[in-house]
C-alpha cells in the first residue's frame, strides 16, 4: 500500500520563507530538472534506475547504451537471457545480482502486466530489484507521483540546508515531503540530487558557487567569516 502523504510541519514564517526562497532559486536555475540516466520508455527507465544502485549514472549510461540497443523491452531482455545480459553490465557493481533481478522483473512484467511496466507504487515495488527508492525515482521522473528518493546526495544537502535532521533516509524523506512547498515537490528530488552532485559536494562544498549559500545554516562550517 502506498505511503500516506506526510503532514506538513507548522513552520515559523521566517523558516517557511527561507525554504520557499531556496526552491525558488533552484527553479530559476532549472525549471524542468531530470534524471541523468538515459532512457526512452518506462521500461528502460526502471531498468536503468535498478542498475544504478551503488553505481554512478555515468557508468550505467555507458552500459545501457549498448544494452538498450538490443534489449529495450522486457520481451527482448528475456530473449537475451543471463548469459547475454551479463557482458553488458559487468562493469557495474553487483552485476550478477542485478542481472537476476532485471530478468526476474522482465518476466513479471510480461506475465503479470502484459509487457507494460506497472506505474503504481505498490506494483512497482513488487518487481524484483525495485524498492521504495527506485519506485520513487520512476514515479517522480514520469511525473506520476511527487516523491523524493533520498540517496547520499539528497541526505547530505537536506542536512546542510537544515531541511531535515532525520537520521535515516526514510525520516529525511518524510521531512522533505512535509516542508518542501507543494509546487516544487515533483522537482525537488532532482534539484537536491544535482545540487549535491555538483555544488554541495561531500568533502569541500563549492559554497562560493552556491546559489543558496546565503540561505544555508551550514555555510560557516566551510567558509571563514
Amino acid at each position: 500500500m502506498a505511503k500516506p502523504p506526510a503532514k506538513r510541519k507548522p513552520l515559523p514564517s521566517a523558516e517557511k520563507a527561507r525554504i520557499e526562497e531556496i526552491f525558488h532559486r533552484f527553479l530559476a536555475l532549472s525549471d524542468d530538472p531530470r534524471t541523468e540516466l538515459n532512457y526512452d520508455s518506462p521500461y528502460t527507465l526502471v531498468t536503468a534506475v535498478a542498475l544504478s544502485a551503488q553505481a554512478t549514472d555515468v557508468s550505467v549510461n555507458k552500459a545501457t547504451a549498448k544494452l538498450f540497443a538490443v534489449a529495450d523491452t522486457p520481451e527482448k531482455m528475456l530473449a537475451l537471457g543471463e548469459e547475454g545480459l551479463i557482458p553488458h553490465i559487468a562493469s557495474i557493481g553487483l552485476y550478477r545480482t542485478k542481472a537476476k533481478n532485471v530478468l526476474a522483473a522482465a518476466r513479471m512484467i510480461v506475465d503479470q502486466h502484459d509487457g507494460e511496466v506497472p506505474l503504481t507504487r505498490e506494483a512497482l515495488q513488487a518487481l524484483p530489484g525495485v524498492g521504495r527508492k527506485t519506485a520513487s525515482v520512476v514515479l517522480n521522473e514520469l511525473r506520476i507521483e511527487p516523491a523524493i528518493a533520498v540517496d547520499t546526495h539528497v541526505f547530505r544537502v537536506a542536512h546542510r540546508l537544515k531541511l531535515s535532521v532525520g537520521k535515516t533516509p526514510d525520516l529525511v524523506e518524510a521531512d522533505l515531503m512535509a516542508v518542501v512547498p507543494e509546487p516544487y515537490l515533483t522537482r525537488a528530488h532532482h534539484w537536491l540530487i544535482l545540487h549535491g552532485r555538483y555544488t554541495c559536494v561531500a568533502r569541500r562544498p563549492k559554497c562560493e558557487d552556491c546559489p543558496v549559500a546565503d540561505l544555508c545554516p551550514s555555510k560557516l562550517l566551510f567558509v571563514a567569516p
